[in-house]
């Protein structure tokens, strides 16, 4: 049985803020449907939205790719499948 590489803290402490960014962009969305217009909310949704996009832009960088079906692209060799995955941690 193959044992999980360990990664360095770096890895865990941005995975933990970009799920912590898009847990509140999930929030964000349920209250927007139901108050539309709502401009602080939208704004505060634009805001982190941007700040979603550019910590994964960071951890892709460093740890290479985060999400699949051409959302994200693939350093040279081919590194999808490198491990650990986010979500086997």
């Amino acid at each position: 049985m193959n044992t999980p590489k360990q990664m360095p803290q770096a890895y865990y402490d941005l995975l933990e803020e970009i799920q912590a960014v898009d847990f509140v962009l999930v929030e964000l969305n349920l209250y927007l449907d139901t108050h539309p217009n709502d401009t602080n909310a939208i704004e505060q949704f634009n805001q982190c939205t941007y700040e979603s996009k550019k910590l994964k832009k960071q951890f892709e960088k460093q740890f290479g790719p985060l999400m699949h079906f051409g959302r994200s692209y693939s350093g040279y060799p081919w590194n999808w499948d490198d491990t650990p995955w986010p979500w086997q941690m």
